[in-house]
């Protein structure tokens, strides 16, 4: 069985991710897939609050078409960071009322890392190509997405179902359903504390896999420890979510989980 890996957040920081998936024996030493067979998941927010957004998205295209002539995949996900920058794309600073407030992405795009330099490089061909990324997967006994959140669920009763519906409501104009999924995808922590297990083995129950996969919400912010205090994925909620991402542009490293043999 072909080994599987996941990572998540790198958020412009094209370097550090090439090192991290050249040490998992993923890259060779001119950065071209070694991987073989290998599976990579790449669960979102490619983009803003570091230098080379669009460096990182060139890396993840080239690596899908190289690992798929190997026989492996690269697989990414959509995260909140790529809704907003999809969302300043289109609606830019248009008032959007939304659950009663006026909000623009504009907004929300300059105040979590929005960069000037990415949304110059978002050309027709590579918006379309964002917005069709799945929202969640599963591989294998791992359901893999990029919030620690049950939002997902409100779009639907399975991963076929919610991707049809993330991929539908992005490639209309209603700014108002675009709101939505980035409210949906801004959630987090909810696998945390005490009613954390109850809320994975729902999810899991519905969608599937034993182990829920995830990125988004920061291990230090989670567990309330400093970003350059650890080094590995975080296993938590009675071993049913695998928090993998280690918070890059806080000075934290980029993980690359490796999820079986």
């Amino acid at each position: 069985m072909p080994a599987t890996f996941a990572t998540s957040d790198p958020h412009g920081h094209l370097a550090e991710l090439t090192a991290a998936l050249r040490e998992a024996g993923l890259l060779d030493g001119e950065s071209r897939w070694s991987g073989g067979d290998a599976r990579l998941w790449v669960l979102g927010d490619l983009l803003d609050r570091g230098p080379d957004g669009l460096g990182v998205i060139a890396l993840v295209r080239r690596l899908v078409d190289e690992a798929a002539q190997a026989g492996g995949a690269v697989l990414p996900v959509l995260g909140n960071h790529e809704v907003i920058a999809l969302g300043m794309r289109r609606f830019g600073d248009a008032r959007i009322v939304h659950r009663g407030l006026v909000r623009t992405f504009e907004s929300i795009w300059a105040r979590n890392g929005g960069r000037d330099t990415d949304q110059a490089g978002i050309d027709d061909e590579l918006f379309d190509w964002l917005a069709g990324l799945p929202a969640i997967g599963l591989d294998g006994d791992h359901l893999l997405m990029h919030s620690d959140t049950t939002a997902y669920l409100q779009w639907g009763g399975s991963v076929e179902a919610i991707n049809d519906a993330v991929r539908a409501t992005l490639a209309d104009d209603d700014p108002v359903a675009w709101f939505d999924v980035l409210v949906r995808l801004s959630q987090r922590h909810e696998y945390a504390g005490s009613a954390g297990p109850l809320a994975a083995r729902r999810l899991l129950h519905t969608l599937g896999g034993e182990r829920i996969v995830h990125g988004h919400s920061i291990i230090g912010d989670l567990f309330g420890e400093r970003c350059d205090s650890y080094s590995e994925p975080r296993l938590y909620c009675d071993g049913l979510a695998l928090d993998i991402d280690g918070g890059i542009y806080e000075g934290g490293p980029c993980l690359v989980a490796r999820l079986s043999v």
